[in-house]
């Protein structure tokens, strides 16, 4: 009897653990227990630990993705090209675009092989050329007939596609504009050469030449300028066919100002003569009746705005990149 009665106890035999918890073990094989016990290994977490990310950390719990790793520079570089390439043929059409001097009609000015930077921007505003510019036309008709032309190769062809070279097949030319829609030009004897009765002070004509040339080819003139027209001469005033050899065209010697490119602004290579294409003092007197100036024009290269148009770009993807590593 005694062994029978030690391990049996009553109801009341848990006052003796009274205000001390109770450790739950483990529950035995087919034992049935609810949702809400602890010991159960249900969905929901305690009360005292914080939920876990992704909602749970069950099998069909979200996991956080892993933060994305930044684009390689030269996965990044093509790209980067290209929009280079984009900007640079943007800028050769609407802004700036390099020509080549190919002959000496421009010494000492310009000498054969220089590269100028033509702004083209400015026409598109209506501005049109002024007395003094140095400008780039299209020829206005066949005054180019019988110079000798190149033909380039592919290299060649897609540096002037993007603007970095001329095109072989546009038949452009290089002058001085003297005068402009309602001016009087007149070349008497060897000079001074005359604008609305003023003598220009010429110091940017080519050494030992004479500003009138004395010949019966055109040397000797005396022209009224129609509006929409311009009237061009050389700087190398004895070797240069500009309009007083080309009166018996169908402009009489004129350049249609929508015939214009746009004006040469700077002398961008070799380096040793980089400077700007200023109009000249004389140009500023008065009784010339000089038009107002067009705005500022723009004085670099195409490769250099489209740098300078890819740089926000590069510093817009890197924001972004870094944004989506922050999350």
């Amino acid at each position: 009897m005694g062994d029978v009665a030690v391990g049996a106890r009553s109801g009341h035999d848990g006052e003796e653990h009274r205000g001390r918890p109770v450790a739950a073990g483990p529950a035995p094989d087919g034992a049935v227990t609810s949702g809400s016990d602890p010991g159960a290994g249900g969905g929901e977490p305690p009360a005292d630990e914080p939920p876990r990310p992704g909602g749970g950390g069950g099998a069909g719990g979200a996991t956080p993705a892993p933060p994305r790793r930044p684009r390689s520079f030269w996965k990044e570089l093509p790209i980067l090209i290209g929009i280079a390439l984009v900007l640079a043929l943007l800028i050769k059409t609407f802004l700036v675009q390099a020509f080549s001097i190919p002959s000496a009609s421009m010494e000492n000015t310009l000498k054969e092989g220089d590269r100028v930077l033509v702004d083209k921007l400015t026409p598109w505003f209506g501005s049109e050329p002024e007395r003094g510019e140095v400008v780039v036309f299209h020829d206005p008709d066949n005054w180019l007939a019988g110079e000798a032309t190149t033909d380039p190769n592919a290299f060649q062809t897609f540096l002037s596609w993007i603007g970095l070279m001329p095109s072989a097949e546009e038949k452009d030319l290089i002058k001085r504009v003297v005068g402009v829609g309602g001016d009087t030009v007149t070349c008497k004897g060897t000079g001074p050469l005359t604008v609305n009765g003023k003598a220009l002070n010429e110091p940017y004509v080519y050494p030992g030449n004479t500003p009138c040339s004395q010949d019966d080819q055109g040397g000797q003139f005396s022209v009224k300028v129609p509006k929409g027209y311009i009237w061009v001469m050389g700087d190398h005033r004895q070797n240069s066919r500009d309009s007083r050899y080309n009166q018996s065209d169908k402009h009489h010697g004129m350049v249609p100002v929508d015939q214009v490119v746009g004006r040469a602004i700077v002398k961008a290579w070799p380096i040793t003569r980089w400077g700007t294409l200023p109009v000249p003092d004389t140009f500023d007197q008065p009784g010339l009746n000089a038009q107002s100036s067009s705005g500022p024009a723009l004085a670099v290269a195409p490769q250099g705005l489209a740098l300078v148009g890819v740089v926000p770009v590069v510093l817009w993807r890197r924001r972004r990149q870094e944004l989506s590593w922050k999350r």
